[in-house]
């Protein structure tokens, strides 16, 4: 569980760092806040962008199926988990 929450945490930074994100802090989004719409305010590039930092950071990629990855971009919840999984792979 501990690995579980330093992944969140780092996903979190990362989030921060790659999208500019000045008036936000890490420690400030919630694990299950949804990263697009109400929660972040996300959009289709800044998925994007968060996409090609997770294929560089821990070598995964997303697939072609826009449902499976609007699952695994719902929240950092749903990233950590995807990261996790793929990594073990």
């Amino acid at each position: 569980m501990a690995d579980q929450e330093s992944l969140h945490a780092e996903l979190k930074k990362l989030i921060v760092e790659t999208l500019a994100l000045e008036d936000t802090a890490p420690d400030e989004i919630e694990n299950d806040a949804p990263l697009f719409g109400e929660g972040l305010g996300l959009d289709s590039i800044d998925a994007l962008e968060i996409a090609m930092v997770l294929e560089e950071r821990y070598g995964v990629t997303l697939d072609d199926d826009p449902e499976a990855n609007q699952r695994v971009f719902e929240s950092v919840r749903s990233l950590a988990a995807f990261v996790a999984e793929s990594r073990v792979r």
